[in-house]
């Protein structure tokens, strides 16, 4: 047996539902809870074929159609009775987060900072970006955003609560990673399979048999190509078999995959699968070429439905690899915006000075958005001002999520 069908290199980060809920509050203990149960249920059949489950997770319609946001007063006292009912309905020690979707009016946004603050990762949210008839991206709703990003940066410890937020451009619903997934009532209780696959493709990679002085740049690539998608598509198969096999009542329809490798600090970083295909080091000469290699594989999976981003994940303080890369000073916020063009999921996790001028950050999220509507691709921004820090300085990020690394500066 080849080494990459092992199921403990394919990690499941999410089982992630789509649900939603309404003004009344009776109904949420119901709704809520047979997420739960239904998640718990699967991770336990995951289990039994060797396939380890790190999260579980419940995203709702726009939080405005069933939160009271009269005032921040009102939100907060909706919020800590769903954090009662989550905390009251788990069963294991995997870990629960809650995403309340969609932030849909100024007001709205205006909540966002004081919420994530207090509820943290029970308090996931999004902002979407639409553009008008002539392709103008709503810049108004980018300040608003950028303000609750500054607001957000300044009252929780470190900044580092703007792991809670992020705005999406050209996203559409049913992202199974947090926090840009959101979900939208018409479409009804689903499912998506998020995966975590960098320790896949470092394994695949590791395996293929071949002699760089005997085979020429372009068989090497599609050798490449070949066997991570061989090793991806076969993971995908077997879980797709496992789902259709599962004995579970739910009312939650499977929606599909998103393929993305999702890199974590538990796993083998993205910068390493780039030095097995020849780039030698993540922002060298080449970078581009690999990304977009990379990309088809994510893309290439034939036997369940791609939903999500489905792409090629470069987030900068969750991967260790690209957390070195930004202190040994081996790219830039440019060079990340480059390979969005190729790839996925465009500036996440990025740490930048606190003293940023908001105009700036405007400009850096309508330079992202253009490319996402102007390339048809998803591509979101999350960013950290931190405070008090400037270009280069190390940040002093906590908890299990955050690697710490250099701040970037903004060009």
């Amino acid at each position: 047996m080849t080494r990459y069908t092992e199921p403990g290199l394919c990690k499941i980060r999410t089982i992630t539902t789509f649900l939603s809920l309404d003004k009344h509050r009776e109904s949420w203990d119901k709704r809520i809870s047979s997420a739960a149960i239904f998640c718990q249920q699967l991770s336990d059949t995951f289990a039994e074929h060797g396939y380890c489950v790190q999260s579980i997770r419940v995203v709702t319609n726009p939080f405005g159609e069933y939160l009271n946001t009269e005032s921040l007063a009102a939100a907060r006292a909706d919020l800590s009775y769903i954090r009662t009912l989550i905390n009251a309905g788990k069963q294991s020690n995997t870990r629960i987060r809650f995403a309340i979707g969609e932030a849909k009016t100024a007001g709205e946004i205006s909540l966002l900072p004081d919420l994530i603050n207090e509820f943290g990762d029970l308090c996931n949210a999004c902002v979407n970006i639409a553009i008008d008839e002539n392709s103008v991206l709503d810049n108004l709703a980018i300040e608003q955003a950028v303000a609750a990003v500054h607001k957000i940066s300044r009252i929780t410890p470190n900044g580092q609560g703007n792991f809670n937020f992020t705005v999406n451009f050209n996203c559409k619903p049913l992202i199974p990673y947090f926090p840009a997934s959101y979900h939208r009532t018409d479409l009804g209780d689903q499912y998506v399979i998020g995966l975590e696959t960098p320790d896949l493709l470092v394994a695949a990679l590791q395996d293929y048999p071949r002699d760089a002085n005997a085979q020429s740049h372009q068989a090497l690539s599609h050798g490449y190509y070949q066997v991570m998608s061989t090793a991806l598509n076969h993971h995908i198969e077997k879980i797709n078999q496992i789902i259709a096999e599962a004995d579970i009542n739910s009312s939650f329809h499977f929606a599909g995959i998103d393929s993305s490798a999702a890199p974590s600090k538990e796993c083998a970083s993205m910068v390493e699968v780039y030095k097995l295909l020849g780039v030698e080091y993540f922002g060298a000469a080449g970078t581009t070429e690999a990304s977009a290699l990379l990309t088809r594989v994510f893309k290439s999976i034939t036997c369940v439905p791609l939903v999500g981003f489905s792409g090629l994940m470069l987030a900068v303080t969750e991967d260790t690899g690209l957390a070195l890369g930004t202190i040994n000073h081996q790219f830039d916020i440019r060079a990340l915006l480059t390979y969005s063009a190729v790839c996925g999921i465009g500036l996440d996790t990025v740490p930048i000075p606190g003293d940023t001028p908001l105009n700036k950050i405007a400009a850096l999220m309508r330079d992202t958005g253009t490319m996402a509507y102007r390339l048809n691709k998803p591509l979101t921004v999350r960013l950290f001002p931190v405070p008090d820090l400037k270009a280069g300085d190390i940040t002093n990020f906590s908890g299990e999520d955050l690697c710490n690394c250099a701040v970037m500066a903004v060009p």
